[in-house]
């Protein structure tokens, strides 16, 4: 009690020495600096877990503990989860997405370090997944509880969600603008100058934590060692379908294997999902982990890994054995990826997505090459392909065009980018409108887009909008009772209810001329009045479906059935004036 009391002290200080904005933009700092340190404990986490384990298969049964590691590491994940935190895992974007659209901006406390603890467990010990999410969901789970803890509306906690977000993907890949982006364009942020200098501050605090503490290594220490020939362009635009077509096989493939493994209890779903992975990392060890090193080696060109700690060292050096591994490697990146999250592991789809653009676009150029059609730039499409990927698996094509730009130190392959992103994102939209991180969101409708009315909408709730203070009546009665609940009622409207059952209403205006004929009021039963009205409302519609519902109708009242069974009404104006209290609330600047 005393240090809640200290609290509000502290915030009665806080809101009387600065204003909203400079209180909004010193807490983009914090949650920027917290991100920061959160990315540099992850990625020091995996690489102590990771490198103590290869130590120790080098030293007793080399690649077969492969087999093992992956179940092992999602069972530790699985048993910190459920006997120590007790309760469900953070689920990166995804879950960031659905706090923001179904929760006001609430994230869990446990997420602040849950996420941290069990996906160094998962990737550490070999699950094919990447670091990035869980660091994007950790920073974000920092921004709802310290917006929280400042007392902030849902506006300004969902920007905290936004600035920590940013911070920890610009601390991850030592990329400011591509944090930003990532706000803007993949958790649907808006772009107002209100949101814009935080998210800048916040990029830029944990971009300066990260380099205190680790120096300035970021995980693609690559440079553009070829410039970018216009005699390319075709081939890029080709690499941006390529993309295009591996990403939707990545989305399909991915959605399908999450699918199967929902039928499974978790320990079976360890066991399938841990043989799948470790028989994968078995055969081609490139599987394992997040596969930044690989990416690194097949950024410079250097293929050896693919032949090494596996079956088919005795094919080093063979053109065709390389494109097969590659091809492999790709196809198989997804597998790898879906077996390690239906096993319960927990981690993000960057890496992979990275992984597959990588080996996918030098695959893409050697096969150029040796069609003898041209000689492009083996390196240049490994890169170009990364963002390719992103782009398409991630239906985010500028956060993708500034990443890679970024990371590779500069803008020399910007029109390459811009080419193979755009193509990419035009393909996949052809087969999926929506990427792995929003499907399932838009397919229950309630994703948060940039529409602004939509958006509203879909952060509108049914149940505090239905009005009970309606008067009920049984089919039974007569007119006469009717009549003595018109006078005690306020409401023009009369729902009929048999043993709960709605059976329809009664509508005032439709039997006043009866009210005065005395003579029927014995007579005449609520049966022979009611009507069923259409449209109906469920309680579980979404307010996009209600508001339609009401366009395309002249009612102003529209009763809420539940499997038959009446809950209320809600009404055309406390709809839309509760939409227009929202929406001024979500727009304000």
């Amino acid at each position: 009690m005393r240090s809640n009391k200290y609290w509000y002290r502290f915030l009665l200080w806080v809101n009387t020495q600065f204003t909203q904005q400079q209180k909004i933009r010193g807490l983009a700092v914090v949650v920027g600096l917290a991100s920061g340190v959160a990315a540099v404990i992850l990625k020091n986490l995996v690489h102590i877990t990771a490198s103590s384990l290869q130590k120790l298969s080098s030293l007793l049964l080399h690649n077969y503990l492969y087999f093992i590691y992956p179940t092992v590491g999602i069972l530790f994940a699985l048993l910190f989860m459920k006997y120590i935190i007790k309760k469900p895992g953070g689920h990166g974007v995804p879950g960031i997405l659905h706090s923001i659209s179904q929760r006001k901006g609430f994230i869990e406390r446990h997420q602040m370090f849950s996420s941290l603890i069990t996906s160094s467990l998962t990737v550490g010990f070999g699950g094919s997944v990447g670091l990035e999410g869980p660091i994007v969901g950790t920073g974000a789970a920092l921004g709802s509880n310290i917006g929280r803890a400042f007392k902030l509306n849902y506006r300004q906690i969902t920007l905290l969600i936004g600035c920590a977000s940013s911070g920890a993907v610009a601390s991850i890949f030592n990329a400011p603008i591509a944090g930003i982006i990532f706000s803007l364009e993949i958790l649907m942020l808006d772009l107002t100058m209100s949101s814009m200098i935080p998210l800048l501050m916040a990029s830029v605090s944990a971009i300066i934590t990260s380099h205190l503490i680790i120096g300035s290594d970021i995980l693609y220490p690559f440079v553009v060692m070829e410039s970018f020939a216009v005699g390319d362009l075709p081939f890029y635009i080709g690499l941006g379908l390529y993309s295009g077509i591996i990403s939707a096989y990545f989305s399909g493939i991915y959605l399908k294997i999450n699918r199967f493994f929902d039928r499974f209890t978790w320990k079976k779903s360890l066991l399938i999902g841990g043989g799948i992975l470790g028989l994968l990392i078995f055969l081609f060890p490139s599987l394992y982990g997040e596969g930044y090193k690989e990416v690194n080696m097949c950024l410079t060109g250097n293929l050896d890994y693919l032949f090494t700690r596996n079956l088919f060292s005795s094919f080093s050096g063979s053109v065709t054995a390389t494109i097969v591994l590659l091809f492999a490697i790709t196809m198989l990146k997804v597998v790898a990826t879906s077996a390690t999250f239906g096993a319960g592991g927990v981690g993000g789809i960057f890496a992979p997505s990275l992984f597959v653009g990588a080996h996918g676009g030098i695959l893409f150029a050697m096969l150029v090459n040796i069609s003898g059609i041209a000689n492009v730039s083996v390196t240049n499409f490994a890169l170009v392909g990364m963002a390719g990927m992103m782009s398409g698996i991630m239906h985010a094509p500028l956060f993708a065009i500034f990443l890679i730009a970024e990371v590779s130190g500069g803008y020399a392959l910007l029109l390459p980018l811009m080419i193979t992103s755009v193509a990419s994102y035009v393909m996949v939209k052809y087969f999926a409108l929506n990427s792995v991180y929003t499907r399932q969101l838009a397919d229950q409708r309630i994703l948060i887009t940039h529409d602004k009315d939509k958006a509203t909408l879909t952060l509108m709730k049914i149940d505090p909008l239905i009005e009970k203070n309606f008067t009920t009546i049984t089919s039974d009665s007569t007119l006469g009772e009717l009549f003595k609940q018109i006078t005690k009622s306020k409401r023009n409207i009369f729902p009929v209810i048999d043993n709960e059952i709605f059976k329809g209403i009664v509508f005032l205006n439709d039997i006043r001329h009866l009210l005065l004929k005395t003579e029927l009021y014995d007579i005449v039963k609520v049966k022979d009045l009611m009507y069923m009205p259409s449209p109906t409302v469920s309680p579980n519609e979404t307010m996009e479906e209600v508001v339609q519902k009401f366009r395309d109708s002249s009612h102003y009242n529209l009763p809420v059935i539940d499997n038959e069974k009446y809950i209320g009404f809600v009404s055309r104006a406390n709809t839309f004036s509760a939409y227009q209290k929202l929406l001024s609330d979500i727009s304000e600047d």
